[in-house]
Formats: C-alpha cells, sequence, structure tokens
C-alpha cells in the first residue's frame, strides 16, 4: 500500500475507535441514568443486524447455482443401483463346499 492509503486507513482507524468510545459512553449513561432507549436503541440494531443477516444468508443459498460432476447416480453404481453379491472364491471356501 501506499504512504496515502496508510495514512487514511489510520484515520478511518481512529474514526472508528472514536465512534466505539461516543456511544460507550451514551450507553453508559443511558444505562446509569435509567433510560429505555439506551437498551432498546442496542436491541433494535442487533435485531435488526442478525435478520438481516439470516435473510442474506437465505437469498445466498437460494440462488447459487451450482454444475453437478460425475454421472448421476442412478445411472452406474450408486445408492439406486441393485446391489450383487459375488460367491466367494477363496481356497478356503473351495476345500469346505
Amino acid at each position: 500500500m501506499s504512504d496515502r492509503a496508510d495514512e487514511r486507513s489510520r484515520v478511518l482507524g481512529g474514526l472508528v475507535c472514536l465512534a466505539a468510545l461516543v456511544a460507550g459512553a451514551l450507553f453508559l449513561y443511558g444505562v446509569l441514568s435509567g433510560a429505555y432507549w439506551a437498551l432498546a436503541i442496542p436491541v433494535t440494531i442487533g435485531t435488526i443486524f442478525v435478520i438481516g443477516l439470516v435473510a442474506w444468508i437465505g437469498w445466498t443459498i437460494a440462488t447459487v447455482q451450482v454444475e453437478a460432476q460425475g454421472e448421476p447416480l442412478g445411472q452406474s453404481g450408486g445408492p439406486s443401483a441393485p446391489t450383487r453379491v459375488e460367491p466367494a472364491t477363496n481356497e478356503a471356501s473351495k476345500g469346505q463346499a
């Protein structure tokens, strides 16, 4: 990265830290003063975030397109193919028969 990009990243990181400190101070002030909004706002934001995340995951699963590889299972082997048991051909089974 260039020096300008490094500086921009540091400034943005500092702003994020500052915003987190301000949000934490507002939360503590609200909780200590017994304000309803101090708990309602973070819970609402968290709930909306989780619902959005679940919706995004569902959308991703619903719209992904995967090409199957190999042969279909029903044509050559696989769970739906009939199973044939081969007779034993070792020397011990020949002598006992």
